[in-house]
């Protein structure tokens, strides 16, 4: 299966970098098993979306609380955008 990021594991983290020339329609609705906190650490203007719910722009050093089995998306921003992943299984 292909990804719209690469992807790799660093101190118990899942780091995801999405490149700033992925497709729009590769980002798409999904949901994911398990509960996700996931943390910017730089400035962009790429943004989240839950089911239901309007767009909200990844803030750096904000924590986004992504529930199991809920629905979101990323939209595209300018740029790259590198997040760090803590998934609780």
């Amino acid at each position: 299966m292909n990804f719209p990021f690469t992807q790799k594991n660093e101190d118990g983290y899942i780091v995801r970098t999405f490149a700033h020339d992925v497709e729009s329609e590769e980002l798409t609705w999904h949901y994911d098993l398990h509960e996700r906190f996931v943390v910017c650490e730089h400035d962009t203007d790429w943004q989240i979306q839950f089911d239901n719910g309007l767009p909200k722009q990844i803030k750096k050093g904000e924590t986004v609380h992504v529930p199991p089995l809920v629905y979101h998306r990323v939209i595209k921003g300018t740029g790259n955008l590198t997040v760090k992943i803590k998934e609780i299984i």
